[in-house]
């Protein structure tokens, strides 16, 4: 396994308010006399590409064991690599009247039941018609801790994942979930279909995930530039060749679910990407953020929300079991 450590923290080597909280790596033996341009580009959290990585380290937002590389760097077994972007600077980001399922609001934290579809924040591709754009126009006093082009946005779900979505209106509210989420301290259970039948009732998933190393776009698990991620499943139903799911995220990486469920051999019905996406009416994969909780940030009392299962998903477990 990849002894890699990673944390968020401030460097004395960057400074200016322009910028981000820094990112950390230390370089494993596996990744020594690997070039830093590659090694950040397929350990990213995030979708970037390698000419981006570069323009950050040219820029000087990149350095290893406090002090600016170029490109080409090899790396060492022991570096510390530091990386703190600075925010986007998005000059079109404009609030849009799309309407939104609020199931709860207070001054200090908005909850949205996102319709399978809608992408969370803009992003190349997706510039509009983002929940971001929508919480703008519906909210007015989002938090600015994420910067212009993600107000508010603590976590998130994936474009054609339906379900509850938490964002803040103030930035102590904003740290105070965003520490919960780091704690894993939140509640956060799914509704899926897979392909399949699961041979026991319960189980979890303890794999890590990390970028697929055949497609960097893509997610799997290995022990290459991972991080520990754990889903707990209970069945609620089996229809035969395919299962309805109850599961619970105890982290929360990308695409967790979708990868675990795929490498348990029981993908998602519908997904695109990491299941079989024919002989389904839905567009996109057949899971739905169904139950979120947290602390509330004022407050401090525990509060948890549910939202039901969309109509498309509706109309699968229908087809399912009328066979």
């Amino acid at each position: 396994m990849n002894d890699l450590t990673e944390d968020v923290g401030t460097n004395e080597a960057f400074s200016g308010e322009e910028e981000r909280d820094v990112t950390e790596w230390t370089v494993a033996e596996e990744n020594a006399r690997e070039r830093i341009d590659k090694y950040i580009t397929e350990i990213w959290e995030e979708e970037v590409s390698r000419s981006q990585v570069q323009l950050w380290i040219n820029d000087g937002h990149v350095t290893v064991n406090g002090a600016s590389v170029k490109s080409n760097y090899k790396l060492f077994v022991g570096d510390r690599v530091a990386v703190a972007v600075p925010e986007p600077e998005v000059t079109d980001l404009v609030a849009e009247n799309i309407p939104l399922e609020v199931v709860y609001e207070d001054s200090d934290v908005i909850v949205v039941n996102k319709p399978r579809g809608m992408v969370v924040h803009p992003a190349v591709g997706h510039p509009s018609g983002t929940l971001v754009n929508a919480l703008m126009y519906h909210c007015k006093d989002l938090s600015g801790i994420n910067g212009e082009i993600r107000p508010g946005i603590v976590h998130r779900i994936d474009k054609d994942t339906s379900g509850l979505i938490m964002a803040a209106k103030n930035d102590a509210s904003h740290a105070s979930l965003a520490a919960q989420l780091k704690e894993h301290s939140v509640t956060r259970r799914y509704i899926a279909v897979v392909h399949g039948n699961l041979s026991h009732d319960q189980g979890t998933v303890d794999a890590p995930i990390g970028r697929d190393p055949h497609d960097r776009k893509l997610y799997t698990v290995t022990e290459k530039n991972s991080k520990r991620s754990v889903t707990h499943f209970t069945v609620l139903e089996r229809f035969g060749d395919n299962t309805l799911l109850e599961l619970q995220l105890e982290t929360g990486r990308t695409h967790q679910i979708r990868v675990h469920m795929k490498f348990i051999g029981h993908p998602l019905v519908g997904d695109p990407i990491y299941g079989r996406s024919k002989g389904t009416a839905m567009n996109g994969q057949a899971l739905h953020a169904a139950v979120l909780g947290f602390v509330h940030p004022s407050t401090r009392e525990y509060m948890e929300f549910s939202a039901p299962i969309p109509e498309d998903m509706e109309e699968v477990l229908f087809t399912l079991r009328s066979r």
